[in-house]
C-alpha cells in the first residue's frame, strides 16, 4: 500500500542540464521512467519542471547576434526553451502511453482566490483524466518584481494548492548537510523536525543555472511542512531516486522535513503563500499579540488595533504587525482601510480578521 496518493515533484535546472547548459536528455528520460512507474502504481504526480531558460540558451548560443539585456534574454530563451522542453517531455511520456499537459503560470495568478481556484480546478481535471500536469513559470511575460524566487517557491505553492501528501525537491545535492559537503564529518541531515533551526547549516550560494539556493529550498520546505505536507530534498541525478523515496525501494539519501500533525485548511494554505499580494497592514497592541499568538484560536478584534497602513478593501489580504514592526502573519480583512481606522480601539464589533482567514508566520 502506497503512503502517498498524490505528490508534487520539482525538478531543478541543475538536474536537467549539463555543465555546458545543454539539456541532459538521458537524465530527463530516467526521471520520466520513474514518474511513469509511480503513475502505474496509482500515485498521481504533478511535475514542476525548470530547464526552459537553460534549454533555450543552449539552443540559441550560436544564433543570437544582437546584444540583449537580461530581460530580453530571459524572454527569448524561455520562449524557445519551453517549446523544446515540453516537446521532449511529451515524447518521453508517450513511450509510456501517458498523456501530459503544460501549465504555464505567473505569480500574479495566485493573487486572488478566484484565480487560485481556477488553476486548481484545471489541474484537478487533468489528474482526474490521467494527465500529468507539467508546470513552469511563464518567463516570457513574468519579468517583474512579482516573479517567483525560483521554481522551489512555485512548487511549494502548487503542492499546497493541490493537496499533495508530499513535495519532492530534486536538486544536484543529496540534501541539507550538517557541515560543508565533502568536509570531514559532514553528513546529510536525514530528518528535520518542526521548529528545528537549520540556519547554521545552510549555504548562501545559489545554484549554477537556477535562481535560488538552499536557503530558498529550506524556507519553502519549512513553510510547506508546517502546512502538513511532507517535504523531501534529494539529489535528482541519483539513479532511481524518486522510486526509492516514494515507494521505499531502497535506502535513498535525502533530507526529510516532517509535517506538522495538524493539517492547514485550503484557504489558510493560500493565505500562507500570499505574502507578496498584501494591500496594507494593521498594527496591534501587546494584548492582541498575546491573544492571537497563544494556544487558543483567536480572531483579530478591532479593539486591539492601534494603527492602519495603506489603502485596502474588504476581503483584501493584509499583514498583521506588532508595535515593533515585526510581521506576525497575514489575514483577509472584513473591513476596508477606512472602516478599520474607524473601528480601531472599539469594543463589541465583529472581528477585523476572523481566525479562519488568519495565517500566523
Amino acid at each position: 500500500m502506497n503512503r502517498f496518493k498524490r505528490i508534487t515533484v520539482k525538478i531543478g535546472s541543475n538536474v536537467l542540464t549539463r555543465s555546458d547548459g545543454t539539456l541532459d536528455v538521458t537524465r530527463m528520460s530516467a526521471i520520466v521512467d520513474q514518474v511513469a512507474e509511480l503513475y502505474r502504481a496509482g500515485i498521481e504526480v504533478i511535475l514542476v519542471s525548470s530547464g526552459a531558460v537553460a534549454s533555450g540558451r543552449s539552443e540559441l548560443k550560436n544564433l543570437t547576434q544582437r546584444r540583449m539585456d537580461s530581460v530580453d534574454q530571459r524572454q527569448l530563451f524561455s520562449a524557445v526553451g519551453q517549446a523544446k522542453l515540453i516537446n521532449r517531455y511529451y515524447e518521453l511520456f508517450r513511450d509510456h502511453n501517458i498523456a501530459v499537459g503544460q501549465v504555464l503560470t505567473m505569480k500574479e495568478n495566485f493573487a486572488t482566490r478566484r484565480h487560485y481556484l481556477n488553476q486548481r480546478n484545471c489541474m484537478m481535471v487533468m489528474l482526474d483524466n490521467g494527465v500529468i500536469p507539467i508546470v513552469n513559470e511563464n518567463d516570457t511575460v513574468s519579468v517583474t518584481e512579482l516573479m517567483f524566487t525560483d521554481n522551489d517557491e512555485l512548487s511549494g505553492l502548487i503542492a499546497s494548492m493541490m493537496d499533495s501528501q508530499a513535495l519532492v525537491i530534486l536538486s544536484n545535492v543529496d540534501g541539507i548537510y550538517s557541515g560543508t559537503p565533502g568536509s570531514p564529518g559532514a553528513e546529510v541531515i536525514a530528518e528535520v523536525e518542526p521548529d528545528r533551526d537549520l540556519s547554521e547549516y545552510i549555504s548562501t550560494e545559489k545554484s549554477g543555472f537556477g535562481r535560488g539556493g538552499m536557503i530558498t529550498k529550506c524556507g519553502i520546505a519549512r513553510k510547506v511542512a508546517d502546512e502538513g505536507i511532507e517535504v523531501i530534498i534529494a539529489n535528482g541525478k541519483r539513479d532511481n531516486i524518486l522510486t526509492d523515496l516514494i515507494m521505499g525501494c531502497g535506502n535513498a539519501v535525502a533530507t526529510r522535513f516532517s509535517p506538522r500533525s495538524e493539517q492547514a485548511s485550503s484557504l489558510k494554505r493560500w493565505i500562507a503563500h500570499s505574502s507578496g499580494f498584501t494591500k496594507g497592514r494593521i498594527v496591534i497592541n501587546d494584548n492582541a499579540v498575546k491573544a492571537i499568538c497563544g494556544d487558543k484560536a483567536v480572531s483579530v478584534l478591532p479593539v486591539g488595533i492601534i494603527g492602519v497602513e495603506g489603502e485596502f478593501e474588504k476581503d483584501d489580504l493584509i499583514e498583521i504587525a506588532d508595535t515593533s514592526g515585526r510581521t506576525l502573519g497575514i489575514g483577509r480583512t472584513a473591513y476596508s482601510s477606512d472602516q478599520t481606522r474607524e473601528a480601531a480601539g472599539k469594543h463589541d464589533l465583529k472581528p477585523a480578521i476572523h481566525y479562519d482567514y488568519l495565517y500566523l508566520e
